[in-house]
């Protein structure tokens, strides 16, 4: 990032070891009250964020939290107990809880820590932490060139939300009564800014943000001030549309939503539940046949990367959907169990779900797309999972010809998702690194969109 050069400061954490001392001990204090299964973790977080809004710094926080949580099992008794407090005392307390809760509930077969063959016995280096010597000063300059960016980008952007620089790493370590004991160190900063524009009567907000594990892979604070003020700008002058039946482009930026409801429909929980409209679809054309989906969760700095998952189970790269047929479910160790089959290693969610992109960009995909909408914004939340019934506010712009006419609100987008996956012409190659999801734009063929 080449707006300040800082240097890295000394870990706010203490030794890995002095945790996996603690987690140790815990696991201990569980077995000799006769827990038969234990799994333990802790999390130590710091962090810094700063707000600056109309050239004053209205917020500026710091945060050093800290958290244990204990799992026990009695024949596949379940008790669960949390804590903030290192002492011992209370540590020791908190074990009792754990066991107490165990002994008052149903027993559940399919209860217990992962199986002991999937557990992870290496921990790779993905390159996660990477700690931000930004002094609270630096950060209130950076944030304030941040917004100050954005207002200039034109006079007709009046008030602000502000421009924010947030900075935290954190520490975790796991362990259970397989043998399993590790941790690891993480870092993630964030750059945003959201800016008003008035035009008349009508005013209008938009905002722009990155994130990074390092720092230095974040872009010019101006740059993204620019974008933010720009944004903001071009939703001016909105008009209203006529309820209609057109193609929809959704934008990289809110098209991962699209798989993630995708992802939910494929997750153990909602399919042991029968709560899902893609029950019974494996193996089956869930999307076209050049759609592409996998997990790459052993990315290095990758948002969503992690050497194991919230059981202790190794992570792995792993294809979801090929050729549009579905591949694999979504499961943790419990869903695995209750519907015959085998974790995923996805105790936790998918990490850095991936999208292959086509060999088009945005202004190409309009081009194809000649006529329809392009959603920029989504509100609210319509989405039944059981029937896959879909109806979300949206804003977004009017296309014509291949180009960009002006901006609409108040309208909806509506649809059934399994009819959506199976409609989608193109997805973009304007892929969006900022998140756990990567996906470029998405065009749909053609979906209803309700308006005045």
């Amino acid at each position: 990032m080449p707006d300040i050069q800082t240097s890295e400061h000394e870990s706010p954490f203490p030794e890995q070891s002095r945790l996996e001392d603690i987690v140790q001990d815990l696991i201990a204090q569980a077995q000799q009250l006769g827990a038969d299964e234990v799994e333990a973790g802790v999390s130590i977080d710091a962090g810094l964020s700063v707000t600056v809004r109309l050239g004053e710094t209205e917020t500026l926080e710091y945060n050093r939290d800290r958290a244990l949580g204990l799992t026990v099992y009695f024949d596949h008794c379940k008790g669960s107990a949390s804590t903030a407090d290192f002492a011992p005392e209370s540590l020791a307390a908190t074990v009792r809880a754990a066991c107490d809760i165990a002994r008052y509930t149903s027993r559940d077969e399919y209860a217990g820590l992962a199986d002991a063959d999937r557990i992870a016995t290496s921990i790779p280096d993905l390159d996660l932490y990477h700690p931000w010597g930004i002094t609270a000063e630096q950060a209130i300059a950076l944030a304030a060139g941040c917004e100050d960016a954005a207002r200039q980008v034109d006079r007709r952007i009046e008030n602000s939300e502000g421009g924010t620089v947030s900075t935290n790493t954190g520490m975790r370590v796991k362990a259970n009564t397989h043998g399993f004991m590790a941790g690891y160190r993480s870092s993630y900063h964030s750059l945003s800014c959201a800016v008003i524009g008035k035009q008349g009567e009508e005013m209008q907000r938009d905002y722009w943000s990155w994130s990074a594990r390092d720092h230095a892979d974040l872009p010019p604070v101006a740059e993204v001030g620019r974008i933010a003020g720009e944004r903001t700008i071009r939703r001016l002058g909105t008009q209203h549309l006529s309820t209609r039946r057109v193609p929809v482009i959704y934008a990289a930026d809110i098209a991962s939503s699209l798989f993630g409801h995708f992802i939910s429909a494929v997750s153990g929980s909602s399919l042991y539940r029968k709560a899902s409209f893609l029950l019974d679809h494996l193996d089956k054309q869930v999307f076209p046949e050049f759609i592409h989906i996998h997990e790459q969760p052993l990315l290095p700095k990758g948002l969503g990367s992690a050497p194991y998952d919230g059981e202790g189970v190794a992570t792995r790269p792993r294809d979801i959907v090929t050729d549009g047929i579905l591949q694999g479910y979504v499961l943790n160790s419990y869903a695995a169990r209750k519907l015959g089959m085998e974790t995923t290693g996805n105790a936790g969610g998918v990490r850095n779900l991936t999208i292959d992109p086509g060999d088009r960009n945005l202004i190409e995909l309009l081009r194809t797309m000649d006529t329809g909408l392009l959603v920029t914004e989504l509100i609210g939340f319509g989405v039944n999972n059981v029937t896959g019934d879909y109806s979300r506010g949206a804003a977004g712009y009017w296309v014509e010809g291949g180009e960009i006419q002006y901006p609409v609100d108040e309208i909806t987008v509506a649809g059934n998702l399994k009819d959506m996956f199976m409609n989608i012409v193109e997805v973009g190659n304007d892929v969006d690194l900022r998140g756990n999801t990567r996906t470029g734009s998405v065009l749909i063929e053609q979906m209803m969109v309700a308006g005045a």
